[in-house]
Parts: C-alpha cells; sequence; structure tokens
C-alpha cells in the first residue's frame, strides 16, 4: 500500500518549533523560512511522529522529539498550506487500565481546520481486533494493521482571512427569532440554486436560500452540526449515514461532506463566504455542537483520534478503567474536567467566533457537559470558563439541558448568561392543542415566559427557547398527520425515536384525502405555528413547518440523506401551503413590530395605574378574569391580555416604551364559542387582526368590537385583536 512507505530520502529536518497555539499553523519560522508549526497534546505518551502525505498517498513520518508541557511540536520548513497530515502516537498497550495507544493507526489531529476524505470504518482503523473470538476480551486484542489507507487526514489551512466584528448582526435575545436547519437538506432540493451548489455552504449563501428566510422574518438561522463528523459503522452496514452529524470528529474542521469547494482546505473559506452573505441579510449563525462525546464510540469503536492520543486523557472512564462512562447514549462521554479537553473545547468555540464569524452555540446534551467528576454542578468547570471568557461570555448560549445519565435533566437550573431548550413549553403546547391537558396552570406559564424556570438569578423572559417541533422528532405537519412513528425505514424495526409524541392525527393515520381531515390539519398547523411566535420567550422554528413539510411519520429522520429529510420546496407552488408561509411571515412581522410581544422582563401581573390595568391578564370564556380555581379547571379556551403601556425598561434613547395592547384568545375546542370581550378598563374596543380559522391570510380581518360585546370564536383557533382607545 503506497501509504504506508516512506517517501525516498527520509524525512525532512524537524525544528523545535513552538507548543502553542495547539494543531497545524502555516506561518513564517526563524530566519524568514516559511512552514508549518506542529504541537500537540498527548499526555502518557512515548512518542509522536507526525505523517505526511503526498497527492499519491504516500506517508512521510517525522519524529517529533521536543516536549513542553505534555505537547509534542515541531516546525516543519517547507511544509505549506494544502498539506495533508495525520499524526501516529506511540505508547503502552493496555485497555484493563484505560492505556490504548497503537502506532498503527494514523489519528486525526483534534486541532485540524480542515478533513480530506471520508470515515468508512473498514476492520484496519479499529485499535483492537474487531473480530476476534471472544468477543467479550475483543478490545483487550491490540491490532497492529496500519489504518493510514483508511482514514481521512487533516489539511494545513492558510488563515488569510480576518473576520471583521462590525458585520455581525448582534440582535438582541429578546428580538431573537430562530430558524434551524440542516445546511445540506435545507439546499438539497431547491429549485433556484445551481445544481453543483446544492447541500452545501454555497448553497446556503445563495440569495435564493436567504431570500426565504428574509421574507419570513427570522434573525438567526441555527444549523445542526457542521463540525467534521463520521457515520457510525451500524449504518454503513445498512446502507445509510449519520444525517443529522452528531457524531463529531473534527471539533476546528467545517464538514467536508458540506463543501462544493472541494476538501483540500477550499471548505473553510466558503463557510466563512456563507457566514458572511447570512451577516449581510441581518441573520445571525449559531452553531448546534457536539462536545459531549465523539465518534470513536465505546470500547468496541474506532480509533480515529483522542483514543489513540490518550484515551485517559480525553474521556471519561468507569471505575473498570476498560469501560467508558456512558452519559450520553453513544458510548463515551468527553472528560470536561480535564484542563486539555476543556481547553480543546474553549479553543474550538473561540476559533468559530473569532476565525469563522459565528454568533452562538446550541449545546447538545449540555448537561453531560456541566458534570464535575458525577453530578451535574452548575458551578462545573467547563460553565465557570465560559463566564469568564471575554469572547464567549459575549455570545448566543443555548444549553439542550439534559442528558441520559442520573440527575442529567436541569431544565431551569442553568446560570444567566444561558438560554434553554424548553422542552415544558413543547409538551403543554402540543397537549393544549389536541385536548389532553388537565388544566391550563402550566400553559399559562409557558405562554408568558416561563417565569415559575426562569425567573431567578437576573434571568429574562429570552433564556426561555420556545419550540413546538425540533429536527429530532415529528415535523409539524407530521405532528396533525401521525399519532404513531413510522421509522422503519432506518432499519431497527422501528423501536428506535420517541414513543411520547403528544401528537393527533385529526382523525386519519398519514395522508388523508378527506377534505375535512386536511382542513382541519392546516388549520392545526396555524394555531400552533401561531401559538409559538406570539408567546413570550425566543421562538425556533425548524425549516419547512413554515410550508408544510413532512417526513411521513418518521420521527427520528437522523439517517435519512434523502428526500424524507430534505426540504421540498416545490410545497411552496401549492396555494395552501403557500397561505401557511404567509401566515408564519405576517406574525412574525406582527412580533417584530410590537414590543409587548417580545418583552425583555417577565410580567408581574400587578396593576401599574390608578384604574387597575395590569401588565398581563387572563380572562374565562364569560370575560372574567380568571380566579384562583379557573387554573385547576379543565379549560378549552383562554384569554390572554397583554398591557402595551406597562412595558418594563427604556429604548435607546432612555424614552419609555409603549405599544399597543393585545388579546389573545386560544380555543382548542372541537366546536364554536362565544368570548365576552372584557370592557372598562381593559377596553373600549378591539379590533380583530389575526383569525387562525381563516386559510387566507392575505389581508387582516379588520373586524371592530366594542368592549363587553360576545366574539364569535371559530372551532379550534387563534384570535387576536389590537385594543383600540
Amino acid at each position: 500500500m503506497a501509504e504506508a512507505r516512506r517517501a525516498a530520502g527520509g524525512a525532512p529536518a524537524v525544528w523545535p518549533g513552538a507548543p502553542m497555539p495547539l494543531g497545524a499553523r502555516f506561518r513564517v519560522g526563524p530566519d524568514g523560512v516559511a512552514g508549518t508549526n506542529f504541537a500537540l497534546w498527548a499526555g502518557g505518551a512515548e512518542a509522536v511522529e507526525v505523517c505526511l502525505f503526498d497527492e499519491r498517498g504516500v506517508e512521510t513520518r517525522c519524529p517529533l522529539t521536543e516536549l513542553t508541557h505534555e505537547i509534542w511540536h515541531g516546525f516543519l520548513p517547507g511544509v505549506r498550506p494544502g498539506q495533508r497530515y495525520g499524526y501516529r502516537v506511540h505508547g503502552r498497550w493496555d485497555p484493563w487500565t484505560g492505556a490504548r495507544w497503537n502506532a498503527a493507526k494514523l489519528l486525526l489531529d483534534p486541532y485540524a481546520r480542515a478533513v480530506d476524505g471520508d470515515f468508512t470504518l473498514p476492520p484496519e482503523v479499529y485499535g483492537h481486533v474487531r473480530d476476534w473470538p471472544d468477543q467479550h476480551v475483543a478490545d483487550t486484542v491490540r491490532d497492529d494493521r496500519d489504518s493510514a489507507p483508511h482514514v481521512p487526514k487533516g489539511v494545513v489551512v492558510h488563515d488569510d482571512d480576518d473576520w471583521v466584528e462590525d458585520r455581525r448582526p448582534k440582535t438582541p435575545w429578546a428580538d431573537s427569532v430562530i430558524y434551524e436547519l440542516h445546511v445540506r437538506g435545507f439546499t438539497r432540493l431547491h429549485p433556484d440554486i445551481p445544481p453543483e451548489l446544492r447541500g452545501t455552504y454555497a448553497g446556503l449563501a445563495h440569495p435564493a436560500a436567504i431570500g426565504h428566510l428574509t421574507r419570513l422574518g427570522v434573525t438567526a438561522v441555527e444549523l445542526l452540526p457542521v463540525h467534521q463528523f463520521a457515520h457510525e459503522d451500524h449504518l454503513l452496514r445498512r446502507g445509510l449515514h449519520n444525517y443529522w452529524g452528531y457524531n463529531s470528529i473534527g471539533y476546528f474542521a467545517p464538514h467536508a461532506g458540506y463543501s462544493a469547494s472541494g476538501t483540500a482546505g477550499g471548505q473553510v473559506g466558503e463557510f466563512k463566504r456563507m457566514v458572511r452573505a447570512l451577516h449581510d441579510a441581518g441573520i445571525e449563525v449559531i452553531l448546534d455542537v457536539v462536545y459531549n462525546h465523539t465518534a470513536e464510540a465505546g470500547e468496541r469503536g474506532p480509533t480515529l483520534s483522542l483514543r489513540g492520543i490518550d484515551n485517559r486523557g480525553y474521556y471519561r472512564l468507569q471505575h473498570d478503567t476498560r469501560r467508558y462512562a456512558d452519559y450520553t447514549g453513544c458510548g463515551n462521554t468527553l472528560h470536561v474536567v480535564q484542563p486539555q479537553v476543556l481547553r480543546l473545547i474553549t479553543d474550538s468555540l473561540r476559533y468559530w467566533v473569532t476565525e469563522m464569524g459565528v454568533d452562538g452555540f446550541r449545546f447538545d446534551l449540555a448537561a453531560a457537559l456541566a458534570r464535575s467528576m458525577h453530578d451535574v454542578d452548575m458551578l462545573s468547570p467547563f460553565l465557570a470558563v465560559i463566564a469568564q471568557d471575554p469572547v464567549l461570555r459575549r455570545v448566543k448560549l443555548i444549553a439542550e439541558p439534559w442528558d441520559v445519565g442520573n440527575g442529567g435533566y436541569q431544565v431551569g437550573a442553568f446560570p444567566p448568561l444561558w438560554t434553554e431548550w424548553n422542552d415544558h413549553y413543547r409538551d403543554a403546547v402540543r397537549d393544549f392543542w389536541r385536548g389532553a391537558l388537565p388544566d391550563v396552570r402550566d400553559l399559562g406559564y409557558r405562554l408568558t415566559g416561563s417565569s415559575d424556570l426562569y425567573a431567578w438569578g437576573g434571568r429574562r423572559p429570552y433564556a426561555s427557547v420556545n419550540f413546538v417541533t425540533a429536527h429530532d422528532g415529528f415535523t409539524l405537519r407530521d405532528l396533525v398527520s401521525y399519532e404513531h412513528k413510522h421509522n422503519e425505514a432506518n432499519g431497527e424495526d422501528n423501536r428506535d425515536g420517541t414513543h411520547d409524541n403528544r401528537s393527533w392525527n385529526c382523525g386519519a393515520e398519514g395522508e388523508s384525502d378527506d377534505p375535512d381531515v386536511n382542513a382541519l390539519r392546516r388549520r392545526q398547523l396555524r394555531n400552533l405555528l401561531t401559538t409559538l411566535l406570539l408567546s413570550t420567550g425566543v421562538p425556533m422554528l425548524v425549516a419547512g413547518d413554515e410550508m408544510g413539510r413532512t417526513q411521513g411519520g418518521n420521527n427520528n429522520a437522523y439517517c435519512q440523506d434523502n428526500a424524507t429529510g430534505w426540504l421540498d420546496w416545490s410545497l411552496l407552488e401549492q396555494p395552501r401551503w403557500r397561505e401557511l408561509t404567509a401566515l408564519t411571515a405576517r406574525v412574525l412581522t406582527l412580533r417584530r413590530t410590537h414590543p409587548v410581544l417580545r418583552r425583555r422582563a417577565f410580567f408581574s401581573g400587578r396593576a401599574q395605574a390608578p384604574d387597575g390595568l395590569r401588565d398581563l391578564a387572563w380572562f374565562t370564556r364569560d370575560g372574567r378574569e380568571m380566579a384562583e380555581a379557573d387554573w385547576y379547571a379543565p379549560a378549552a379556551t383562554l384569554g390572554l391580555y397583554l398591557s402595551g403601556r406597562d412595558i418594563p425598561g427604556r429604548d435607546a434613547r432612555g424614552e419609555p416604551v409603549t405599544d399597543d395592547s393585545f388579546l389573545a384568545v386560544l380555543h382548542a375546542g372541537a366546536e364554536p364559542t362565544v368570548f365576552a370581550l372584557p370592557g372598562t378598563p381593559w377596553a373600549a374596543a378591539y379590533e380583530l387582526v389575526l383569525d387562525t380559522s381563516r386559510e387566507d391570510q392575505a389581508e387582516p380581518p379588520g373586524t371592530v368590537l366594542d368592549g363587553g360585546t360576545e366574539l364569535a370564536v371559530p372551532a379550534r383557533s387563534v384570535l387576536l385583536l389590537r385594543v383600540r382607545e
């Protein structure tokens, strides 16, 4: 095999170089000689070689003999951007004590800024003999076959493009609207994007893609993982791939599979250009990041990077150090308490902010990062470092506030600076609109910023990232079309994916030809979207929900890199789905133009003026303010009054913030009802501005009604009324 041979003439000279920064950094060295400095933390290793590969795959091994504070380093003159490389790390093989060094395995640099090649996971890439007859101890038997011909290589990248700070939109949290999307899936089928750009960073930067986002009115895209990731072996054996990307292996490298510029380093510049294009449109870029585990999985997983560099230094191990502690459900957990692991993560975060231009992060299974030695600890090193870091404390930080370990569910517990995915919101809104809430206590909290969860420590309503759907689960259309998951295409006998969908199929499972069923489903979509976008907190939409995207009932499409997982833009050719998109944009316009709908402080519920008018009031359908007993009783109709004259805070000029006042009526009942509109002091009259029972939302209803009159409320609908003085 060509890659196993040394180049003729031996290895080039290796100068001492420097231990910092970590990774491969092209620069001008001593005497003005250009080259690349290589630095790798490998605690406990006995020797390290940096391995260079030419265009034919011929390998040249260069020993790094300098060791400073457990960092092996050296400067290779003449090594320029575009050079492919990896590491071989020598040390003891003793899995019983957690030592898994194996120099036969070429390792990806944890700090590699670009990656060339695919992870195909043949037997050679495993540090142990995968097919050993006694599988009980197979992971303890070393495999000495060379993995270099079978694994991707890092690529030296030229840092020639500085980020300009003033290009960032810097949207305040209270004004933010998040749009979760998949880089590949969002543009893969877009007819107005050139075929060669579809599914790439360049495709997302195309005016056709950005135009949809700006017309919709979102302020930030939250990208499913774009760190270099690998596909799991069980998927490859079934002819599938990891589509979502929650299997990271390179925390500095944009995933090469999303590049239209090749994989020799061009993906880095392409990603930066995408970020700039989005920023120019006023849209922030938030990355969904997976620092809780890596693609190396458990003790039976492949040896790709960290395991072969220092298994005990990077991963949490059990008391039986042959085994991995698994708080993630993915086989391993990064040991974030270790200084070198914490440095890897924070260096990666700062890199994506300062050099790649991103505006924030959503942390997958963030509770796993907040664990100290065992338990989740909100004073953990990770959270403490983030809080004091001058770069990271200024960006948007979103926690998925749980993991799969004991005590891992931490919704509402993360400290100030952090926002959280609020699954209490998801569950309450789903249950209300399917008629499954026993009472409306929980819904009241969710619609108004979840003060029961977040009104502590100086946190604000925007600590709650409100969502009804996310990438993980049914799409919005499937939520009203299926009561059961249909994940057969994943090849796991429909065992994967949650059983707790809190969905209602409106009378028929799956696609239906019944016009009444379909009309009801579209109305429920309008109700769910409108509720989400009018709620206090930060709304998060999932790409395609605004146009009726379906996954055919698959609630775990993590391996569906096909039409199931891609956004179907042809839906916008159908009037019924164009109307849904128009409604979404219209409600977002209301939200953007009315500060009462995006409050920066929690409601007090107390009178702020002599007339007794409060900033927030709740009404039953007979026009009576809700009493304590009403919160504990079943109810299908709820009135929510938001006062625009009692908004805390001041504008940029120091003036009081005032706005219109609104009354929202949510009716989940199957039959029409009437709602008695509150009179003085709440309002003399009301103007109807939104009615989700209407399919056509091109023009506002415009009906004006006096306070005290009865409003006819259609079955299963949201009505929004503006107070008229």
